[in-house]
């Protein structure tokens, strides 16, 4: 035995067991980690926004704000000892409201959600290079698009379940039997309404299905599904996401998919669903190889859907430039490499490599829900400003599909 009590590695147990030992060992210390970090429930919240964040999000002058709340117009404030005004998200979302009803010119500006003849518009986030900030990226978007006042639906399509971590759930513990998509998208009798595999989340205006390594039951069940010559339509495997997604379209304004890190036939739903994809790419040029590769296996697994009657008719496609160190010369020279490849298809914009960020990603929180004290000021403002820039990008196209 070692100094731990765990086994020397020459002791004989068996591969099976030791990994086994060794899952349990970890997920039984991050439960514990993640009971420490948000007591007593285990659950995430939200912190509030000041006065000033507040104005910024919602387009006003902080002294506008400020008269609002003398005047007793719209949500109250909390106010600290010192008499500083925050709002909680739900009441950024009471502001819009108040402010769509009260400054009707303006009324898209305040509450942007899609209208009548807007489609809703479903995301993909791929690469299947595990490092390419991929996870990082769908939960950026998906909590900017909810600041800036839109619905989005988060879905987990990766087994690996980060992007659940990240939003509140520990997906051994919190996440069941049956909860994951692959509960919407089984092939049996015990398949469940899409709407019953959508869970709130702390964080306000983004919804999440979950993950876990149940989803890896859609890969294994698929190819005998496929045999049944009954399966037609949207019955077909690479249609399922998308069907399920319909299922609760009038709910939401954006779908953001982060999708698992290989081109199986989840990845082949999401991409059937999908109205727009993005592309993660790290500016290394190992990552750059393998995206090769990634574009290549998905040019053939897209030609296999469309041989099939699927649908991919995206309104864009964007490569997102990620943990980019703007003073690295060679990481400059690919992106700058990228972009004459590829033009327009790049993102102007780059997420900068931050420790800000990973700081943020130890305790599950991302930047817009971290205090920025916890990380420096400076660091902060540097690394969100970066993520903001790509985000806000992303948005003027999305805005751009509904003719804004």
């Amino acid at each position: 035995m070692n100094m731990q009590g765990a086994p020397a590695a020459g002791s004989g147990e068996a591969a099976l067991a030791r990994i086994t030992r060794h899952a349990n060992l970890l997920s039984a210390q991050l439960q514990a980690l993640s009971a420490s970090l948000f007591p007593p429930a285990a659950r995430k919240s939200l912190r509030t926004f000041s006065s000033g964040e507040a104005a910024k999000l919602l387009g006003v002058s902080d002294g506008y704000l400020r008269q609002l709340s003398l005047d007793g117009l719209g949500p109250t404030p909390a106010l600290s000892a010192t008499g500083r005004r925050s709002y909680s998200a739900r009441q950024l979302i009471e502001l819009r409201d108040f402010l769509a009803v009260h400054r009707p010119r303006e009324a898209l500006t305040f509450m942007p959600r899609r209208r009548v003849g807007d489609k809703l518009q479903v995301l993909a986030v791929a690469n299947f290079k595990g490092g390419s900030a991929k996870t990082t990226t769908a939960l950026y978007l998906s909590q900017f698009l909810a600041l800036e006042g839109f619905r989005v639906l988060a879905i987990d399509l990766d087994p690996q379940a980060s992007l659940t971590g990240m939003l509140g759930y520990q997906p051994e513990y919190d996440v069941g039997e049956n909860e994951t998509l692959y509960g919407a998208l089984r092939y049996d009798e015990r398949r469940r309404p899409m709407r019953e595999v959508i869970r709130e989340t702390y964080f306000e205006g983004v919804s999440l299905t979950p993950g876990n390594l149940e989803l890896m039951e859609f890969e294994h069940h698929t190819p005998r599904a496929m045999s049944d010559r009954a399966l037609r339509g949207d019955a077909v495997f690479f249609r399922r996401v998308a069907a399920a997604i319909a299922e609760v379209e009038a709910d939401f304004d954006f779908v953001v998919i982060d999708c698992p890190p290989q081109l199986g036939y989840l990845t082949m739903g999401a991409l059937n669903a999908a109205t727009a994809m993005l592309v993660t790419i790290h500016p290394q040029m190992v990552d750059v190889a393998s995206m090769s590769q990634f574009l290549l296996m998905t040019s053939d697994v897209m030609s296999v859907i469309e041989q099939a009657g699927g649908r991919l008719g995206y309104d864009f496609l964007r490569y997102v430039v990620t943990r980019h160190d703007p003073n690295d010369v060679p990481e400059t020279q690919i992106v700058a490499l990228l972009r004459g490849l590829f033009g327009r298809d790049v993102l102007g914009p780059t997420a900068w490599k931050s420790t800000a960020i990973a700081n943020a990603g130890l305790s599950k929180q991302s930047l817009y829900e971290l205090d920025k004290s916890a990380v420096g000021r400076a660091a902060y403002e540097r690394a969100l400003d970066s993520v903001n820039a790509v985000n806000r990008e992303i948005l003027q196209l999305l805005n751009g599909v509904w003719g804004r």
